[in-house]
């Protein structure tokens, strides 16, 4: 009769165990969650390293090759050749008011 009253004991002991595992904020949801989390920052890492290399890949470019920095300075800065001529287009103003 003593090995029964130990075993429903150890029964019951492993059911609340298993509960608490299950069914409370720090078992398996938890584990869960913090993978999702993990993953989702693994992605971003990847993305982040894909610009990082395209940024090397640019600045590698600017570096080396000084028409690369003057077409970058074209677009960016609005740089004008020593040769060329600036002409600004201005819209009409409309006459209604």
């Amino acid at each position: 009769m003593n090995s029964r009253w130990m075993l429903v004991i150890l029964g019951v002991a492993a059911l609340t165990l298993q509960g608490q595992l299950w069914f409370t904020t720090e078992g398996f949801s938890k584990t869960r969650n913090l993978r999702a989390a993990v993953a989702e920052q693994r992605e971003q890492n990847a993305q982040l390293r894909e610009r990082n290399h395209a940024l090397d890949a640019e600045v590698v470019n600017l570096k080396q090759s000084s028409e690369a920095a003057e077409e970058r300075a074209r677009t960016d800065l609005g740089m004008i050749g020593p040769k060329e001529t600036f002409y600004q287009v201005v819209p009409v103003a409309s006459a209604t008011n």
